[in-house]
């Protein structure tokens, strides 16, 4: 068993995966989340006014609604007492959905996905996975409000599920699993563990909200998808943008703005929300292109500075690293909810 894991991480971390285009622009601090309310973001959602968070964890279903200035504006709650709330997407109709996927100890039978009304009415919709319990902390909605979560693995491996039907309140519905991503570790400095492991841990997703765009966050790094005509799980075959989000404490959240600005924060009191604008610009399909589009991520190709991944190392100190980054990944985290 230990030959097997060091094998995955190993080949995690000397890129055994899809090639990803490192973008290099730096996000902007645009204000800080002052408000002791906001101590645990780990949900986002803009839509071009306000930003729309949640917090890890929670005993109700709670969306803070923030102006640009990281001010409390509005606190939407709801009745139901979520388990453990990781990622927040909002449908064309206003509806919020929480995910309440949490499971660190993997060890629930069941997860949820809660509607919350912007006037405060909720619905609980549980789901089952097909082959036991995960820890999840990503959830997309596709154009046709259908949701996709993908697992958080230190191993770089995220497994994306959907439900294999309409779904029931309160269910449970059945989740099948369609896709897999693979990310590789990055020299990207940040989190709560090493590098090694929190460069590939999705703790985050969103989508912009024409559907045209997705995003993955790890503790360190953004990655971009093109969306083309609504296909979400095409999209995840498709060669990524990286866009480095460096000394977040515990990057956890994501949105994507109407313009394309990608908007990332960490956990915790007095951090910054960070803004990249026109992020979502960097896999748009180009016209000038021979075809009239172009594939994702050649308009950044990395400039050659060595952020496209960890520096060369010896296989061995690459496997001590990482070794020691799992076992830093599960302590930190066994005592944490989400």
């Amino acid at each position: 068993m230990r030959v097997l894991v060091t094998a995955a991480i190993v080949a995690g971390l000397l890129g055994w995966g899809p090639a990803v285009a490192s973008a290099q622009p730096a996000p902007a601090d645009a204000c800080v989340t002052a408000d002791k309310r906001l101590g645990e973001l780990s949900g986002l959602v803009a839509d071009g006014k306000r930003w729309y968070a949640v917090n890890d964890g929670g005993t109700k279903s709670t969306v803070y609604v923030l102006t640009k200035d990281c001010k409390v504006e509005k606190v939407i709650n709801g009745p139901t007492d979520p388990f453990d709330v990781e990622d927040l997407a909002r449908a064309a109709d206003g509806t919020f959905w929480l995910a309440d996927t949490g499971d660190n100890d993997k060890k629930r039978e069941t997860i949820a996905l809660i509607s919350l009304t912007p006037d405060g009415k909720t619905k609980v919709h549980r789901l089952t996975y097909p082959d036991g319990a995960h820890d999840t902390e990503a959830l997309i909605l596709d154009r046709s409000g259908t949701p996709y979560l993908l697992t958080k693995n230190p191993f770089g491996r995220a497994d994306i599920y959907r439900p294999t039907a309409a779904l029931t309140s309160p269910g449970p519905t059945t989740l099948e699993k369609v896709g897999t991503v693979q990310l590789t570790s990055t020299n990207t400095q940040g989190g709560p563990v090493n590098p090694a492991i929190g460069s590939v841990v999705v703790t985050g997703a969103a989508s912009n909200p024409d559907g045209s765009v997705v995003a993955l966050r790890t503790y360190t790094d953004a990655y971009l998808y093109p969306v083309r005509d609504g296909d979400l799980l095409g999209a995840f075959k498709s060669e990524p943008v990286r866009i480095p989000l460096p000394n977040e404490k515990q990057g956890e959240a994501i949105a994507l703005e109407p313009d394309g600005t990608l908007v990332s924060v960490s956990e915790g009191v007095g951090e910054p929300v960070r803004t990249v604008a026109g992020a979502a610009a960097l896999v748009a399909p180009k016209p000038d292109s021979a075809d009239g589009t172009q594939a994702s991520g050649q308009a950044a190709a990395a400039s050659g500075s060595g952020d496209s991944g960890l520096p060369a190392l010896p296989a061995i100190g690459l496997t001590v690293v990482a070794v020691g980054g799992v076992l830093l990944y599960m302590h930190r985290r066994s005592a944490k909810r989400g």
